[in-house]
């Protein structure tokens, strides 16, 4: 195992693509580059708080030493690392935003690893060229919620950009966490996030903006080749492509779907073009089944990225993402046509996925009724998306009265209209699982929901006796998060608390970090 200190980091995209070598932090535009340098800020005290083991050993990474925290910390450099900040665009609850960029990420460099080439990023090591009038800094709340998040995430299996390590800085950093006037000072702390790439819909947005077609031609290309080889050589590589972003967006938001993950700040900025999870911030994961609950305050009253929303906002950003691409093509038929195979994608796999919630090794069609109608008692009845599926499955043959079965699932006491509901549900369901094997039936509905989830009244626990110096409940989680579909865990298989509902960071929380 090599140390992070002495690995050998490539420079492949500063390589390719022109970039700001000044290294000003002075916020600017920056048109015509790709990049910008950006050294991170040195803390006064960086210290190690978590470090997963297990993607360590993907990157083939051992543990870190002393010097090696200092990097992690942002106060030393690898000798073969370039510090940058990516430039790209967005259109932000669906406005367009112009030039956004890496306003506290800074990249170190792109690691080879035993699994690929992975980009190691540091976010909330200072200020860059797109801090805007921020300071590039990120607190401990926010690091913690997407170091375990991030990891949580890639163990229930959706795909997702990873963590590799948590480390406070021994620095106040001030923030306004609901933006109401009253700022505090937090502890700082920063995250090492790592993904095969951090390109975004908004790295294609920027330079179309700005009629860069040539940058905007050379990234389409380099992204082809680096990362979707299969479709060089092609004629049609660039729609073969970006029918596979769109594929694969649209199976991303089925997982998010399956396990109930509201990302709350679905900006073209935050997608992934590689169709990871990426940029956690306000997210949620939602508790009472409620299809227009979004965690952001800021997305407020609107409720653009609400849970049930997030399909179809993809499809808008992608929308957004093939109008990026439009000065490469000579109309845009073409793009459009592409884009319309993405309901149909998502469609289909979110039927299969509902089909294994519920047990069902083939679907019939007479199966998409009883789908709906378990939408129906969800969205109506509202009870804890992940318990009433787990209780679902241990419902597989059993006699007891329905109602007393999945009452641990519910917030409030069902109506007789809603009783009436979820009865008709189970009948009809029983008869249909009648017909499968109970066990294959059980198993398929256990892999499709999982037991775990990390709940944002958990994630406050652990951020709370952090801030007081105890640990404990954060490496609890990191225990739980690594086998979210095992029963070894179930003190957490719990219903979001009373004390949860109104507490900050519980049930609402603001892009603030």
């Amino acid at each position: 195992m090599q140390q992070l200190r002495n690995s050998s980091f490539r420079k492949d995209f500063i390589t390719r693509f022109p970039g700001d070598e000044s290294g000003s932090r002075k916020p600017r535009q920056t048109p015509g580059v790709l990049w910008s340098k950006a050294e991170p800020t040195a803390v006064p005290e960086p210290k190690l708080l978590a470090w997963s083991e297990a993607l360590a050993a993907e990157l083939g990474l051992g543990a870190p030493e002393a010097q090696d925290v200092e990097i992690l910390g942002g106060n030393r450099l690898a000798p073969t690392m370039y510090p940058y900040a990516a430039c790209y665009a967005g259109h932000q609850f669906g406005n367009w935003a112009g030039q956004l960029g890496d306003g506290r990420a800074i990249t170190l460099g792109e690691l080879p690893t035993p699994s690929g080439v992975q980009e190691l990023q540091l976010k909330g090591a200072g200020p860059t060229a797109y801090s805007r009038r921020a300071d590039g800094r990120a607190v401990l709340r926010s690091s913690v919620r997407e170091y375990l998040m991030s990891e949580a995430m890639h163990y229930l299996g959706v795909p997702t950009t990873r963590a590799l390590s948590l480390v406070t800085t021994g620095e106040p950093v001030l923030r306004d966490m609901f933006y109401d006037g009253h700022p505090a000072h937090e502890p700082g702390a920063i995250v090492c996030r790592v993904a095969p790439s951090f390109l975004r819909f908004g790295n294609y947005e920027m330079p179309s903006a700005r009629g860069e077609k040539k940058n905007l031609q050379d990234l389409v290309d380099w992204t082809i080749d680096r990362y979707f080889p299969q479709h060089q050589g092609s004629e049609t590589r660039i729609l073969d492509w970006f029918a596979e972003v769109v594929a694969r967006t649209a199976r991303l938001m089925v997982e998010w779907q399956r396990v109930g993950f509201v990302h709350g700040v679905m900006n073209t900025d935050n997608m992934s073009i590689l169709g990871l999870t990426i940029d956690y911030g306000p997210y949620s994961f939602v508790d009472a089944f409620e299809p227009n609950f979004t965690p952001n305050t800021t997305d407020l009253p609107g409720r653009r990225y609400a849970f049930g929303k997030q399909p179809a906002v993809a499809k808008w950003n992608l929308g957004c993402l093939a109008g990026a691409l439009l000065p490469l093509f000579g109309s845009q038929e073409a793009l459009v046509a592409v884009l319309d195979t993405y309901d149909g994608i998502y469609w289909k796999h979110w039927f299969r996925m509902m089909g294994n919630k519920l047990g069902l090794a083939e679907l019939t069609a007479d199966d998409q009724a009883l789908i709906e109608q378990a939408e129906l008692v969800l969205g109506t009845v509202q009870p804890d998306y992940t318990i009433f599926f787990q209780l679902l499955a241990d419902y597989i043959g059993s006699e007891q009265d329905a109602l007393a079965h999945f009452t641990p699932s519910f917030y409030g006491t069902p109506t007789d209209d809603q009783e009436a509901l979820l009865t008709e549900f189970i009948r009809n369901w029983t008869a249909r699982i009648s017909g499968e094997d109970p066990e294959a039936a059980r198993a398929r509905m256990q892999a499709a929901t999982p037991r775990f989830i990390l709940r944002n009244y958990l994630l406050s626990q652990a951020i709370e006796g952090l801030e007081k110096g105890d640990d404990s409940v954060l490496r609890e989680l990191e225990a739980a998060l690594r086998e979210p579909y095992s029963n070894r865990h179930d003190k957490f298989m719990q219903k979001r608390p009373e004390w949860a509902n109104a507490k900050a960071g519980c049930s609402m929380l603001s892009c603030s970090s």
